[in-house]
């Protein structure tokens, strides 16, 4: 009897710990942290989370002529300008560009080539997978294999009016979104 009831306690204990590290949080594991992303949006086997980081800042747009489309005018993505958190809200670096670069407060930095995007929703700049360039410096962002953007909060181009006669105006819209910071395990 001792020994059942030892053993439906330790059995209990393991699958509390396993429930436990599943609830952590959605980032916990490469699998809970590409949960529900579209394929193109996940990061190939073999990486771990390094960092996550909430990126809040704006984004700048410039009305240009539209390439090969004489006449014709758009806003164009000019660049970011951010400040990335970690999850308790403390500053850890910033995003800016061109070209797209994440710098960690110790100096070290990436860029990247965009692998590919999905739609944000409605009202939010699209999701990203970045492949990361090696890194500049040695710190935070050395070893980054992959940068993905997600949960994308507003950043979409403006609305108002891109003519010849307010070319080469720029308009700053407000953006929220995640940054997760993969390394090769």
């Amino acid at each position: 009897m001792i020994i059942k009831t030892t053993l439906a306690t330790a059995a209990l204990v393991a699958l509390s710990a396993c429930a436990s590290s599943m609830s952590a949080g959605p980032m916990s594991g490469m699998a809970s942290a590409q949960d529900g992303l579209p394929d193109t949006m996940k990061v190939p086997a073999g990486q771990k989370v390094a960092l996550e980081t909430v990126g809040v800042g704006q984004i700048t747009y410039e009305c240009r002529a539209k390439k090969d489309m004489a006449g014709q005018f758009e806003w164009v993505f000019a660049g970011p300008d951010a400040r990335l958190l970690d999850r308790s809200g403390k500053p850890v670096g910033k995003y800016y560009g061109p070209p797209a670069t994440w710098e960690a407060m110790d100096g070290s930095k990436i860029t990247g080539k965009q692998l590919a995007v999905a739609p944000g929703g409605a009202g939010n700049i699209p999701l990203q997978l970045v492949q990361a360039s090696p890194a500049m410096g040695a710190g935070a962002m050395s070893g980054t294999t992959y940068i993905q953007r997600l949960k994308t909060r507003g950043g979409v181009a403006p609305g108002s009016a891109c003519a010849a006669t307010n070319m080469g105006a720029k308009q700053i819209v407000n953006y929220q979104a995640d940054y997760i910071f993969w390394k090769a395990v």
